[in-house]
Order: C-alpha cells, then sequence, then structure tokens
C-alpha cells in the first residue's frame, strides 16, 4: 500500500509558476512509475506528465510541454511538478498517482493509488 500526498496548490496569476510535490509513504516509491494528472470543474481527468521509476523516461501531455517538469527524488520518496508559465486553463484539480506496475502511462486507469489532490487556480 502506498500513501500519496499532494502539497504546494494555489492561487497564482497568468504567466506565474508553482511547484508541485507529492510524498509518498512505503517503502517500494523507487519501483513505481509516477505520474501528474488533473481535473477540471466538469471535465475528465486528463493526464499531464509521467515519470518512470529511474527518472530516465519521461512524457507530457502536449497542453503542458515546454512549460512543466516532472521529477523524481527516489531518495525523498517525492515527486514534483514544476509549472512555469501558467495559464487560466491549467486551473483544476492536479493528482499525483502510483503505478506500481511502473508503466509510465498516460491513462489514468492503470495507476493503482492517488493522493488526494491540490488545487491550482491561474487567474488572467
Amino acid at each position: 500500500q502506498v500513501q500519496l500526498v499532494e502539497s504546494g496548490g494555489g492561487l497564482v496569476q497568468a504567466v506565474g509558476s508553482l511547484r508541485l510535490s507529492c510524498a509518498a509513504s512505503g517503502r517500494t516509491f523507487s519501483n513505481y512509475a509516477m505520474g501528474w494528472f488533473r481535473q477540471a470543474p466538469g471535465k475528465e481527468r486528463e493526464f499531464v506528465a509521467a515519470v518512470s521509476w529511474g527518472g530516465r523516461n519521461i512524457y507530457y501531455a502536449d497542453s503542458v510541454k515546454g512549460r512543466f517538469t516532472i521529477s523524481r527524488d527516489n531518495a525523498k520518496n517525492t515527486v514534483y511538478l514544476q509549472m512555469n508559465s501558467l495559464k487560466p486553463e491549467d486551473t483544476a484539480v492536479y493528482y499525483c498517482a502510483a503505478d506500481r506496475l511502473g508503466r509510465n502511462s498516460k491513462r489514468f486507469n492503470e495507476y493503482d493509488y492517488w493522493g488526494q489532490g491540490t488545487q491550482v487556480t491561474v487567474s488572467s
């Protein structure tokens, strides 16, 4: 069992930056692929970014490529999402997720554990 706790969300003006953190419990964190997803009101949950267990393979949604950076520190059991040049359309609840099979997927149903989410609001 893995528990995930996100932090770092908040209110920011457009073109500003935020850094989200996701702290994981459990000794097997380094074996899991990790992902970030987001869900805006009235919309489906969508993929944002994913990083493989060793940090070598990284994927981004086209909508955030070049603005967001995912990284992980296995020694700290933490995955990060650095968000720069934020836009109002980035407003959503952001969730981190862990895939115990390490698939590094863009599909939310291939992740086994989820955090409670952190709200990011970008004002224009």
